[in-house]
């Protein structure tokens, strides 16, 4: 029987290796360095989940989606705050909705309410920037109004 290695099977889900987009790509110098930093991510990775699991720290699977689980958040973070400055802090007029949305691969209309006043007063304490006299309502208030 063929047993999988949950921790060269985690990383390697992690850190794919690249494929060729056209024949010929795998002879490529670029594609085989990406190759080659790939399969190593793989192998330092798998060797670390290995390490982790025989400590007792955690299980490798459970840690793999808890640590995209939190890069996930970070990069919605992110897009917020983004949104927020091209729409609050851009001088003298804001980012349109429609180009905000296109780039951030949302709706217009989750791009008009995807930040409220905690996002614009994070970006203007990260960039010492004044924020526009309109802002977006708080969340309180959203609340409020219902």
């Amino acid at each position: 029987m063929n047993r999988r290695d949950i921790f060269e099977d985690v990383a390697a889900i992690l850190h794919p290796l690249p494929r060729p987009t056209r024949p010929g790509d795998e002879h490529d110098d670029g594609f085989q360095a990406a190759a080659a930093e790939a399969f190593d991510a793989q192998r330092q990775t798998a060797e670390n989940l290995r390490l982790s699991w025989e400590h007792g720290d955690q299980d490798p699977l459970i840690g793999a989606l808890n640590t995209a689980r939190r890069a996930k958040e970070q990069a919605e973070e992110q897009i917020r705050q983004l949104v927020a400055y091209g729409r609050e802090f851009v001088q003298p007029r804001p980012y349109t909705l429609g180009d905000l949305a296109n780039a951030a691969g949302m709706s217009i209309s989750g791009t008009r309410t995807v930040y409220d006043h905690q996002d614009v007063d994070a970006v203007a304490e990260t960039t010492g920037a004044k924020p526009r006299e309109w802002r977006a309502p708080a969340v309180a208030d959203d609340r409020a109004v219902k």
